[in-house]
Parts: structure tokens; C-alpha cells; sequence
């Protein structure tokens, strides 16, 4: 048998991975804007990420912390307040503890899919998503975002992708 020389397959087999991987579908996180992706971030089974605003009446930050499900549906699995007062749960969980002057209740196991908000300027509404940041107000009328799971190629999120990673400015 006849070895092969000058290697032209690596070309071939990169470009077909490449091909593959921006093809097939895989889980995402998305937030939208009414019909508009606004981001996309990798939303396997598993993924968490919070969102913290600040309460309209007790003027403190507040914090949700939700995890996407096997089945791709969305839970919060806990929330996190500075103070008792307007609008606070007085028990939710299975377990409600001090944690560096936040009332954390865990153990929450409720669906939310999809998860819609108004992200008003006046709360400062954000996304912590693995160590990053992401604004979700700003000056205008406030959006409402719905954020969801959806198995899509690479290729049809991709615009959310580089918003999400700060490569593309935000609209």
C-alpha cells in the first residue's frame, strides 16, 4: 500500500470539522428582543447564570440564579436579597441561611420557560454568565427579554455569540 504524501488531508479534515461543528445543532441560552437575538451563550443541560437588579423599593440588589434543565426547560434554583420588605418571599426553598450579609434561599425548583423581563434602566437589570457581565438595559423605552433554550448551528446564533462576547456593539 502506497503512503500518502504531502499531507493535503489536514486541510480537508479541519475544513470538515469546521464544517460539522458550525452545522449541526447544539444547546443555547438565548435572550431575546421580541424577534430579535440579542445574545446567545452555550446553554447545556446544567449551564447556570444570574441575573441581578436592583429592587425598585428596597433599593437593594437582588440576585436570581437559574439552571438550565436536561429537557432544556428553565428553573430558578435560587434567589438572594440584602433585605426583608416589599414584594420578598418570607420562606422558598428547602433552605434559607446568612451569607455575607445576603439572605440566600436555595433548594428552589421552579420552571420558568421561558423567562420574561423588563429590564428597566431605573433597576439596573444584568447577566452574570461564567464570569462575565452583560448589560440588559439602557437608554430607551425598557425591553422586555425572554430568555430560553434553543438547539441551533453555530452559524444561526452567531451574531449573539460575539454580542455576548463583546466583539459585536449591542443595538
Amino acid at each position: 500500500m502506497r503512503k500518502l504524501r504531502g499531507g493535503w488531508w489536514w486541510p480537508v479534515l479541519i475544513v470538515t470539522v469546521a464544517a460539522t461543528g458550525t452545522l449541526l445543532p447544539l444547546p443555547w441560552l438565548v435572550v431575546l428582543q421580541g424577534d430579535h437575538l440579542r445574545y446567545a451563550l452555550p446553554g447545556a443541560a446544567g449551564t447556570t447564570f444570574v441575573l441581578r437588579w436592583t429592587h425598585s423599593v428596597e433599593k437593594e440588589d437582588w440576585q436570581e440564579r437559574f439552571q438550565v434543565q436536561p429537557d432544556g426547560g428553565l428553573m430558578l434554583v435560587e434567589t438572594r436579597f440584602k433585605t426583608f420588605g416589599a414584594g420578598v418571599p418570607a420562606q422558598v426553598g428547602t433552605e434559607t441561611r446568612l451569607e455575607n450579609g445576603w439572605v440566600v434561599m436555595s433548594g428552589i425548583q421552579r420552571p420558568v420557560d421561558p423567562l420574561n423581563v423588563q429590564a428597566a434602566a431605573a433597576e439596573h437589570y444584568r447577566l452574570r454568565y461564567r464570569g462575565w457581565t452583560l448589560a440588559l438595559t439602557g437608554p430607551g423605552a425598557p425591553p422586555i427579554l425572554t430568555f430560553t433554550t434553543r438547539d441551533a448551528p453555530l452559524l444561526t446564533v452567531l451574531p449573539g455569540l460575539l454580542r455576548g462576547a463583546g466583539i459585536l456593539s449591542i443595538r
